[in-house]
């Protein structure tokens, strides 16, 4: 009698090297996922956490650079899926995040902006739809709780990532019954690398957080695994996961 392996589950997960992205590849690695990393920048920080990864479980991780700016790169990405020849999950975290005050936005961060939080997303799922449909798999956008209340000298993002939440909804559709895909709206959980040092801005923040308090990157991860892998009948919804911030808009 011979027994054969059911092959690990995949899951790719942009911006992964660091903070939000970091702990949910830590979740699903514990998970028994295969995990691939991709990463833009922070190449040493990806390193380190792929090589503990495979140091636990052997060829448990991969890595991919691209720029999410760069069609080129998604191609990268999905040269890499292809050659793992599965696909479970994608979750789409990776996300750049700073001011754009109106009189002094211009082009080139609406670019970046938008080329991060939605074109690379939208077409990164669209040219992986394929190996998710395969799998019945799902795919999770981070979207953020700005994208339902626009958030002051930031209108590219707050654009941006209500444009992801739309994406959200079309892509759940597009998609079923196959594939589904939910989004979490993050509210304060990190301090933007930029206003870390901003007391008074941190405390204005969170005396709006009905909670009182800070979350943390734990939070997003576990709703993340949720809605990948426990919310069956769950598709197009967006879960805020803000301390009751949104309650109070």
């Amino acid at each position: 009698m011979t027994t054969s392996l059911q092959p690990a589950p995949v899951v790719l997960i942009t911006g992964a090297a660091r903070r939000i992205g970091a702990v949910t590849a830590e979740l699903f690695h514990n998970a028994g996922y295969t995990v691939i990393i991709h990463y833009n920048r922070s190449a040493a920080e990806a390193d380190r956490l792929c090589e503990g990864f495979n140091r636990q479980r052997s060829d448990s991780c991969l890595l991919v650079q691209a720029d999410l700016n760069d069609m080129a790169g998604l191609d990268k990405i999905v040269a890499l899926v292809s050659s793992v020849g599965r696909l479970d999950i994608l979750i789409n975290n990776a996300s750049s995040f700073y001011p754009t005050p109106l009189e002094k936005c211009n082009n080139e961060q609406w670019d970046d902006l938008i080329n991060s939080n939605l074109k690379g997303p939208f077409f990164l799922a669209q040219r992986l739809a394929g190996q998710l449909i395969n799998t019945r798999g799902a795919v999770i956008n981070i979207s953020d709780m700005h994208a339902r209340q626009a958030l002051r000298n930031h209108p590219i993002y707050s654009i941006a990532k209500a444009g992801n939440i739309a994406m959200t909804k079309s892509l759940a559709l597009e998609l079923a019954p196959h594939v589904r895909v939910n989004s979490v709206a993050p509210g304060a959980i990190l301090w933007p690398e930029h206003e870390e040092d901003d007391i008074a801005k941190q405390n204005s923040v969170l005396g709006k957080v009905p909670m009182g308090r800070l979350g943390n990157e734990m939070d997003i991860a576990a709703t993340a695994f949720f809605l990948a892998v426990h919310a069956s009948y769950m598709t197009g919804q967006t879960v805020a996961v803000d301390g009751g911030s949104s309650n109070c808009l």
